[in-house]
């Protein structure tokens, strides 16, 4: 009986270190990319299919057109809810239609 709670504590004791453990693990900045283009794609405002994304050791660079100044803002808040990223340069321009 005492055999099984040691075995059971010492389970749960490896389970939680692994959970710290992954929790510290660095995001690739191939899965930052790939998490901030399905975003800004289907996003109904951005409509960003045709923004450039590049990262960096979490940093990320946003390029590209969009109409307003609003989507532009917009793509920056909704790449910095993106697990990694740890900063968001925009070099997005704004070009409006005539």
């Amino acid at each position: 009986m005492m055999n099984s709670k040691i075995c059971a504590a010492l389970a749960i004791l490896f389970l939680l270190a692994g959970i710290c453990l992954a929790a510290d693990k660095p995001v690739s900045d191939d899965l930052i990319v790939d998490q901030i283009r399905i975003k800004l794609s289907a996003d109904a405002e951005v409509k960003g299919g045709a923004l450039g994304v590049d990262s960096k050791q979490g940093v990320v660079t946003l390029s590209g057109t969009v109409e307003s100044d609003r989507q532009k803002s917009k793509a920056t808040s909704l790449t910095k809810k993106i697990k990694g990223v740890k900063q968001v340069i925009n070099n997005i321009e704004v070009k409006k239609r005539p």
